[in-house]
């Protein structure tokens, strides 16, 4: 008998940005809040910045030059995560903190399980979250100039009445990154008019976090309150620029959209707690699941049909 040959077609996507460019274009999506940072915060948020971006740097190039893999450092990605990380600071942290959390990003997190594509975590994210419990005084201290410690969400979250309107336009303390939410919404229209990002993800998360605080805060239709829990804790950062990105998020639609509303409802759970930094953690936990959402929403192939075992009885 004649053996049957088949010859498999698969479709092909070819895209004009290669990964260099993708991080180039993030990093200028975080320009306009790692400016309005260092005007607003003065010359050691520049600092923060520049140490946190050659220790990632340097840190990669490093790890390959050490395990005598290629050189990939020049994709830009160990540059994205500096700067998350930097933005991610508060002015008045040691700059030793970026050090060690580059570090951390790039030697713990990112380079041991194969490098940019097969991290299961969010590198910069993680940095933050181990530096945030590690020395909790320097990472929650955001005095600066009159401005106290806390931060408008963290006067809220104690049960005080605060006037959000000026995490807007960025008078006021935080994160070097998260001081302006416009500049973050500013970044955030690059990325999408880029196509780099698609809206599905944040408008999930968004989605989820308000309807969760809206069921469970008691607080009713109460707009200063969702103003300010939406402008503050880093949210827009968060949720634009880490919950989006490509290696550490779904890469199927309804996986995607699963992914969004599982962050939107941890982050909210977080916050009823008093955790003003909620939406770091709440995207990491998500980042564990992403294979699970993946498997679970998986599209079936056109033409598929389930195999199904006849058993035949003899005679």
């Amino acid at each position: 008998m004649e053996e049957k040959k088949y010859r498999w077609m698969f479709p092909h996507v070819k895209g004009t940005m290669t990964t260099a460019g993708m991080m180039r274009m993030v990093l200028l999506a975080l320009l306009p809040a790692a400016v309005f940072g260092t005007f607003h915060f003065g010359f050691r948020a520049l600092l923060h910045m520049v140490v946190c971006l050659v220790t990632c740097v340097l840190t990669e190039f490093t790890f390959e030059a050490f395990a005598d893999r290629p050189l990939a450092v020049t994709d830009g990605s160990a540059a994205v995560t500096g700067m998350l990380l930097a933005l991610l600071l508060p002015v008045g942290a040691p700059l030793w903190m970026g050090f060690l959390g580059g570090v951390f990003a790039i030697a713990v997190i990112k380079m041991p399980i194969g490098g940019l594509g097969k991290n299961r975590l969010n590198p910069a994210l993680s940095a933050c979250a181990v530096l945030m419990l590690a020395f909790p005084g320097y990472m929650k201290d955001y005095s600066f100039g009159t401005y106290g410690a806390k931060t408008l969400l963290g006067q809220l979250l104690q049960g005080q009445t605060v006037d959000p309107f000026s995490m807007l336009w960025g008078g006021t303390n935080g994160s070097i990154g998260a001081a302006s939410a416009l500049m973050l919404l500013v970044g955030a229209l690059i990325l999408l008019g880029a196509g780099v990002i698609r809206l599905r993800i944040p408008a999930a998360v968004t989605a989820a976090f308000t309807l969760t605080l809206f069921l469970f805060s008691g607080r009713g239709v109460d707009q200063l309150f969702f103003t300010t829990q939406i402008l503050g804790g880093g949210f827009f950062l968060v949720t634009f620029f880490m919950a989006t990105d490509t290696v550490t998020s779904p890469i199927t639609s309804g996986g995607q959209i699963l992914y969004g509303v599982l962050i939107g409802i941890l982050a909210g759970i977080f916050r009823l707690c008093k955790v003003e930094e909620g939406v770091i953690y709440a995207v990491l936990i998500a980042n564990l699941v992403v294979p699970f959402l993946e498997e679970f929403t998986v599209p079936k192939a056109f033409g598929y049909r389930k195999m199904v075992r006849v058993s035949q009885k003899r005679r």
